[in-house]
Formats: structure tokens, sequence, C-alpha cells
């Protein structure tokens, strides 16, 4: 969706929403911090766990220098130094509250993480994250205020509650275009310049929702750092994102998992710093455009679930690992400054009983797809997954998930010892336990 349209479609929602009242159902940009006055705590102590099994055949690499080795897609993130294992991959803990003694129209929250993940690891990082720290001020009718770190509006996956996710992994476009890593140099990196993104910024926020002729309308403008979980701006310009859904709710649902259908499209563009060397070779220091945009649609009934959305990128994306290899074996990370990427998943599930999800989705990557773009034709790399899963519900806090991914890379503009390595790509399985307290 191009950011012209979202430019026009928000004002026009604020617009409209001065003559409508509140929308009351909870949607993702009103998951935190709008309670009304008088009927939440000054302080609630929340959290979830997530623990994980994955496993993979840890099929070894079939070409190119690291013939033999590992390869990085078969490893367990984020250390990627094992095909399986069990991991404690989220552990977050936080405080949320308003109905302060001086203002009640005050709401805060604050989260941290402290399980192996993109997270807590990378140069810099820390076990007991801080991934959330925001104020949102509910003065003005149709534009509330949210200050600090977190969420910024966009893409379903990203945005969502992680708790929540039909999925233990992410879709190919949202791992490899929205959850972003940080590196130093364009390539050549051993490692991460900080923790990932995690789909989260610090920054000021106006939205707020609106029931548009029976329809849950949002939007949200934002103004960020483009620095994800650091907590300063490190180049000196500023990201902008826009965001705008309308969503049909069934019934007097509500939470996290509310029955509706929804379409919604988004928009984000800032600049990137990097230096166009190596770090044994350094070149000179490098500004780039990134921009993502999307469109798509959601719909849950209680018993049948639909999700789709449609990805696009623009200037830098990631690039991955040296021939795939892990960096214990010399494989290091790069980035494709400019280059273009498109991406989508449909998903679709259906529930035989109220304790049983059983799932299925398709997600394709087309990466790096501009021949004139940064390592030309020669860098397109088309990824392919399809997800059989299932889901079951103990209660509505705790549930257990199983996956399995039938993986395929290529690469279409390039010789046989590159398709021999991306074709080392494994199936993959997980498990994933989830408890909310």
């Amino acid at each position: 969706m191009k950011k012209q349209f979202l430019t026009k479609l928000l004002p026009a929602a604020i617009i409209a929403a001065c003559t409508t009242t509140p929308a009351h159902a909870t949607n993702w940009l009103m998951l935190q911090g709008t309670e009304p006055a008088d009927q939440a705590p000054r302080a609630k102590l929340w959290g979830f766990v997530q623990l994980d099994y994955q496993h993979t055949d840890d099929t070894k690499l079939k070409a190119g220098p690291g013939k033999g080795k590992p390869a990085a897609f078969n490893q367990m993130a984020p250390q990627l130094d094992s095909a399986s294992g069990f991991n404690v991959k989220r552990a977050r803990i936080g405080v949320r509250g308003n109905n302060l003694p001086l203002d009640k129209k005050v709401n805060y929250f604050l989260l941290a993480e402290f399980g192996n993940n993109g997270i807590t690891t990378g140069k810099g990082a820390s076990q007991g994250q801080l991934t959330d720290a925001s104020v949102t001020l509910n003065y003005i009718p149709g534009a509330r205020v949210r200050a600090g770190l977190f969420k910024t509006p966009g893409s379903e996956e990203g945005l969502q509650a992680a708790f929540v996710a039909n999925y233990i992994n992410f879709s190919n476009a949202t791992d490899r275009l929205l959850l972003e890593r940080d590196f130093e140099y364009e390539s050549g990196n051993t490692e991460r310049d900080g923790p990932v993104g995690a789909f989260r910024d610090t920054g000021v926020q106006i939205f707020d929702t609106f029931n548009l002729g029976g329809w849950d309308t949002s939007y949200a403008v934002m103004i960020g750092n483009g620095s994800g979980l650091a907590v300063t701006n490190n180049n000196g310009d500023m990201d902008t994102y826009l965001y705008a859904s309308t969503e049909k709710v069934f019934g007097d649902s509500k939470g996290p998992r509310r029955q509706g259908f929804k379409l919604y499209a988004w928009n984000q563009s800032g600049k990137r710093d990097y230096n166009d060397g190596t770090p044994t070779s350094p070149g000179t220091e490098q500004s780039q455009d990134r921009t993502r945009s999307g469109v798509g649609t959601t719909f849950f009934n209680g018993k049948y679930r639909m999700a789709a959305e449609y990805i696009m990128a623009d200037g830098m994306i990631y690039g991955g690992t040296s021939g795939a290899r892990t960096p214990d074996d010399g494989g290091t990370f790069s980035v494709l400054p400019d280059q273009k990427a498109d991406g989508y998943y449909v998903s679709l599930g259906y529930r035989p009983i109220s304790t049983v999800e059983l799932d299925v989705r398709y997600d394709k990557l087309n990466s790096a797809t501009d021949k004139n773009g940064t390592g030309g034709a020669n860098a397109e790399r088309v990824f392919e997954t399809t997800t059989l899963g299932a889901q079951y519900f103990f209660n509505k806090k705790t549930s257990l998930k199983a996956n399995y991914e039938i993986r395929s890379v290529d690469a279409p503009n390039s010789n046989d010892t590159v398709n021999d390595i991306l074709d080392s790509i494994d199936n993959r399985i997980s498990v994933q336990l989830t408890a909310v307290f």
C-alpha cells in the first residue's frame, strides 16, 4: 500500500471520528495504556513464558567454502550452534496500570525480556533487556498520545501479542524484512551491533479507535528514532509510521483473541547508516533509505480463522550469512543496502472443538528482486515455507503448539554451487508451551 494512500486515509479517519463514539473492544493498538478510569489497578504485575523445542536433521552444507559444515539455517537461533534442543524462547515480566492518585487519564506500561532470543543477544544486549517503557495520555478525544519505547504500528505478525501468535516461528517476510537486525558494516560482520528491533521504537504516537457504522476503525501516526530497542537516535534521522485498520467485531467478544473481520494497511519509512566496507577493511559511512509497507486481513469467528498479508520492502534489507555458514565456521553477516523485496503469507485455522485448533500457513519471500540493486541479479533469493500446525488450549492463558515447517530456498539467477548450498536447508519441527500470568 502506497504511503500516499495512507496519508489521505488517516486524516479522513480522524475527521470522521469527531462525530463517533469510542469502541471498547480490544485491538492491538488499544491493548495497553487505554483502560478506562476506575477500571484498572494502579499497578498490575504480569508476564508470560514460552518454552520451545526445535529440531532439524542438521544436514551439512553440500557445497561452497563451508561444505561439510553445519548450515546456519538448520541451527537454532540465536546462537546457531545446535540443530535441536530446548530453549526458554521468551520470558517477559512487566507492570502496567493507571488510576494514579494525581491523574486517572495517565497509563503506564513497563516490560523486560529474560528469555534467550534476538532481544537478549547481540552487542550490548543483556538478560533483562528492556522492551517497553511507555506512558499513554488519554486526554484528547480521538487523539490519545503514547510516548516512550513501545511496539510500532505495522504488520499483524509484529503488532500482535507474542503469546497469542498461532505459529511458533515468523513467516519469512516478517522475519527477514521486518524483524530488523542492526549491523555496522555492509558485509563481514561477525555479530549483530545490538539486539533485534523487536518491532519496537522510541518515539511519540497519536492514535485512537472509533465505532464507524458498526466497524471498529483505528488509526496511528508515529514518529520514532528508528533505532529499535536502543533508546537514543543513532543517526539524527527520524522514522515515520502510519497505520489504519477497520474491523467488524462479531458479538461481544473482546481481548487478544476476539472474533471479527479486519482490514488494515501500514507504512514505515526512515534511513539507516552503515559503513560500506568490512571490519577488516573499513570503507566510508553511508546513509540509505529503509521503507516498509503492507496490507492485510484477518478473520476469526470462533471456529474458522483466516489471515493474509502482503509486505513490500525498498532500501536496506537483511542479506544473511556468507555461504550459509555459522559464525563458528567463519560465516559473517551482511546487509543489502539498496535492494527491493516483497512477500506474503496466507494462513487458515479450524477448531473442531473449542480446545483444539488445526492450522496451515503458506508464506513466500522474494528477496533482492532489483537486478540493478546491491548484489545485482545474483543476490535474488526465493524463500518458501508451508507450516502445518496444531494448538491445544488448556485454558485461556496456557496453550501448547506444534509446527512442522516444509522449507525451501532458491537462487533463480545464481550458479549450481549457490543452489546446492541452499538445497541443504532442512524441514523443521517445533513445539512450544505458553503460559501467561
